[in-house]
C-alpha cells in the first residue's frame, strides 16, 4: 500500500539529498539554487553526514541538516527548518560561521579558506514584511561591491513560492518540496517529467512501500507534529502574555493620565494656596499700617489731653486757685 510521504519531513529530506544511492540528486539540487554565484558548478560531492535510517528511527535527536563538500573543496551545508522562531536568524548565521570557521586546522594559513554555501529550506516565513521567496545574503557593501567570494546563506521560503510555471530547476526543486506529498507517482505532472524528480519521487516511494522505512517516517512525522503542537501552545501563551502585558500597560497608562490631571489639580490648589497667601500677607500688612496708625492717634490723643490739663493747671494758678489735686 502506498501512503502519501511529504518530502519535508527531515528523515525524507536527507534521504533524498543527504543518502549515498542519491549523490546526484545533491549535486543537481546544489547547482539548482547556487548555479548563479558558483564560478565553477559542483560536478563531485562526498557527504559528510549521509542518512540513516536506523539511526533516525533509534535516536530523535539525529543531525537532519546535510554536510558536504566538492571536489574544489567547497562547503555546503543543507536544512529544513519547518517551524520558525525569534532566534533562527542568529542560528543560521552561526551555523553558516561554524561551517566557514571549521575549515582550518591548527597552524593553517588563510589562503586555505573556501567558500561556503549554508541553504535553508523554512516551512513557515522567516521574513514577513518581504514578498519575495528567495534571499541570498553575499559580502557586499552598499554598492554591491563584493568583499570575498566565500558563499553565502540562501533562505527559500516555501510558503511564499506560487509560481505555477516551472522554468527554472530550483523551481522545480521547491515546487517538488512543497507539493511532492500530493504527487502520484503513476501520474507525474509534466514539470516532474526528468530524471532527477523521477528519481526524487522513487525516493518517497521507497518510504511509502519499505516497512522500516516507513516506521521511520511516522515516527519523525509524529515527532514534528508534537513540535508543533508545543510551538502553537508557546506561541498561544507567548500572544496571551503579550495581550495581557498589553492591556497592563494600558490600564498602567490610564492610572498615570488620571494621576496627571490629580497632580495638576494639586499645582492648581497650590497656586491658588499661594495666591490667597499673598492676599493674607497683604491683609496683615494693613492690619498691622491701621494698628500703628491707631497706636499713632491714641498717643496723640493722650497728648493733648496731657496738654490740656497743663493749661487748666496754669490758669489756675494764675487766677489764684489752688492747683488741682495731685498737680
Amino acid at each position: 500500500m502506498r501512503h502519501p510521504i511529504d518530502p519535508k519531513i527531515d528523515c525524507v529530506f536527507k534521504a533524498l539529498l543527504g543518502s549515498e544511492e542519491n549523490r546526484n540528486l545533491l549535486i543537481h539540487f546544489l547547482n539548482a539554487i547556487l548555479g548563479p554565484d558558483l564560478q565553477d558548478p559542483v560536478t563531485q560531492v562526498q557527504i559528510l553526514n549521509p542518512y540513516n535510517e536506523r539511526q533516525f528511527l533509534t535516536d530523535k535527536l539525529s543531525i537532519v541538516d546535510i554536510k558536504a563538500h566538492d571536489d574544489r573543496a567547497r562547503r555546503f551545508q543543507i536544512e529544513i527548518q519547518l517551524l520558525t522562531y525569534a532566534a533562527l536568524l542568529g542560528r543560521v548565521l552561526y551555523t553558516w560561521n561554524d561551517l566557514y570557521n571549521h575549515q582550518l586546522g591548527s597552524g593553517e594559513d588563510y589562503g586555505k579558506l573556501k567558500p561556503a554555501y549554508s541553504i535553508w529550506i523554512l516551512g513557515e516565513d522567516l521574513l514577513p514584511g518581504d514578498a519575495y521567496y528567495t534571499h541570498r545574503y553575499r559580502l557586499r557593501d552598499e554598492r554591491g561591491q563584493c568583499l570575498l567570494n566565500h558563499g553565502g546563506i540562501y533562505l527559500l521560503e516555501l510558503n511564499k513560492f506560487a509560481d505555477e510555471q516551472v522554468t527554472t530547476e530550483e523551481q522545480r526543486w521547491l515546487k517538488f518540496f512543497k507539493e511532492g506529498e500530493h504527487l502520484d507517482v503513476d501520474r507525474l505532472p509534466v514539470w516532474m517529467q526528468t530524471p532527477e524528480m523521477r528519481q526524487a519521487m522513487n525516493t518517497l516511494t521507497a518510504f511509502s512501500e519499505k516497512e522500516l522505512a516507513y516506521d521511520v517516517y511516522q515516527a519523525r512525522q509524529d515527532f514534528l507534529r508534537q513540535q508543533r503542537a508545543i510551538e502553537r501552545e508557546r506561541r498561544s501563551t507567548q500572544q496571551a502574555f503579550e495581550e495581557q502585558k498589553a492591556a497592563l500597560a494600558q490600564k498602567e497608562a490610564v492610572l498615570a493620565e488620571k494621576d496627571a490631571v490629580l497632580a495638576e489639580k494639586d499645582a492648581a490648589l497650590a497656586e491658588k494656596d499661594v495666591v490667597l497667601a499673598e492676599k493674607d500677607a497683604v491683609l496683615a500688612e494693613k492690619d498691622a499700617a491701621l494698628a500703628q496708625e491707631r497706636a499713632a492717634r491714641e498717643l496723640e490723643r493722650q497728648g493733648k489731653k496731657a496738654a490740656l490739663a497743663e493749661i487748666e493747671r496754669l490758669k489756675a494758678l494764675m487766677k489764684g486757685d489752688n492747683p488741682p489735686a495731685g498737680s
